[in-house]
């Protein structure tokens, strides 16, 4: 009885000491280990070396110590973010820009932002260098010069964002202007001279219209007396022939017209002798 108890007792010593470094193994791995996923940086605040540490520790799976050891998780993947702003331009008017950033922080200077701005720096940044920029872009320009130098202004915004985001240590992937608006004022006078253009437009079209016209009246007139000209002339060299001839070919063209229509009988009848008299009578349905 005395070796079976003892027997049992060194085996539950046994299971209690597996038990127990099973759970130091356990407690060492949650507190001792840490991983870093893809896309992702940490940060290491260091208690024993004096604050956060310049080095960034990127995927993998890293050894810490507790309460020594902290790490602060950033992604490194490209954030969007959409900043609006209302500035006045040039000549005083009023523009609504919306201007979408795709921004990530550089790996390199991790330290630096988590020291200087914190996790949130986006939040703290973008906004307030965005709405800066885009005041400074907007004033050296008229609203009208907004729409016909877009793509110059979009590209002076680029330059100087990425040149203020560089110094918080801020990439900037992609910036766009998404979307402009101009104020109700500029709008009405944008529409009222769109109008007036127009207008001129039509009126231009009607007097070039009546100068054709014009040409055309002069021509067919000149045609005219040209073909007058040259009857006289014939009349006064071949006599009367020459309206015979006419006379002739419209009384044929007459005829035939009249020869087709189904209203119109034609009745011989005799006269002197040598004449006759022939009728075209238009008879009704």
């Amino acid at each position: 009885m005395a070796n079976a108890a003892r027997q049992v007792a060194q085996g539950l010593t046994r299971v209690a000491q597996l038990a127990a470094g099973a759970g130091v193994v356990g407690w060492m791995g949650q507190n001792c280990l840490y991983n870093v996923d893809a896309g992702e940086a940490v940060v290491l605040f260091d208690r024993f070396r004096g604050g956060v540490q310049p080095e960034s520790r990127v995927e993998g799976t890293h050894l810490k110590l507790p309460y020594f050891h902290q790490p602060y998780y950033y992604s490194l993947r490209c954030t969007p973010r959409v900043v609006q702003s209302s500035t006045p331009t040039k000549d005083l008017q009023t523009v609504n820009i919306a201007l979408r950033v795709l921004s990530r922080p550089q790996v390199e200077h991790l330290d630096k932002i988590h020291r200087n701005l914190g996790q949130d720096y986006n939040n703290k940044v973008l906004p307030s260098i965005v709405n800066e920029v885009l005041k400074s872009v907007v004033a050296q320009y008229n609203a009208d010069q907004l729409i016909t130098m877009r793509e110059k202004v979009s590209q002076q915004i680029i330059e100087i964002l990425n040149e203020r985001a560089k110094s918080f240590h801020i990439t900037l992937d992609d910036v766009a202007i998404t979307h402009l608006t101009f104020g109700a004022d500029f709008t009405t006078s944008v529409e009222q001279k769109q109008v007036a253009h127009q207008e001129a437009e039509r009126s231009k079209f009607l007097v070039a219209k009546a100068e054709q016209e014009k040409k055309v009246r002069v021509i067919e007139a000149e045609g005219e007396a040209q073909a007058a000209e040259l009857i006289s002339d014939a009349l006064k060299k071949n006599g009367r022939g020459l309206i015979e001839v006419r006379r002739i070919d419209a009384a044929k063209e007459i005829a035939a017209n009249l020869a087709g229509s189904r209203n119109v009988v034609y009745l011989p009848t005799g006269g002197k002798e040598g004449s006759s008299m022939n009728m075209l009578l238009n008879v009704g349905q």
